[in-house]
């Protein structure tokens, strides 16, 4: 099904697009250029979830980050299975295109995975 393309999800897509770095929702809020309120700005995100357009990050402290689904260097998808990093300095989040590698017992399957290692950033060590 083809989605409307709103001035609302040109500035939440915008806001995500220039930044490097995985991004909570008052984060967005805060780069848009219009005014939308909070449970839209979820909505829309959720909907780009659904869609692959971006991936949810739900960190060690319980709060939600959205990250577009590319990397920066090549622009191809980044992998689902992918580790993502918290700085306890900065707070920044972003996503390492190393892959996580596991085995489960015979029967289980993994529809999602949430991979955070909390820690010290580059920019910040």
């Amino acid at each position: 099904m083809k989605r409307r393309n709103t001035q609302s999800k040109e500035a939440v897509l915008s806001a995500l697009a220039n930044s490097s770095k995985a991004m909570s929702q008052d984060a967005i809020e805060k780069k848009m250029t219009v005014n939308v309120d909070r449970a839209t700005i979820y909505r829309i995100l959720n909907r780009f979830c659904d869609d692959g357009v971006i991936h949810k990050i739900i960190a060690d402290d319980g709060k939600q980050y959205f990250a577009l689904c590319v990397k920066c260097d090549d622009s191809e998808k980044m992998p689902d299975n992918h580790f993502h990093f918290r700085c306890i300095n900065c707070q920044t989040i972003e996503c390492l295109p190393s892959i996580v590698n596991f085995s489960l017992p015979a029967g289980y399957q993994v529809d999602r995975l949430n991979c955070v290692l909390v820690g010290t950033c580059k920019d910040c060590a």
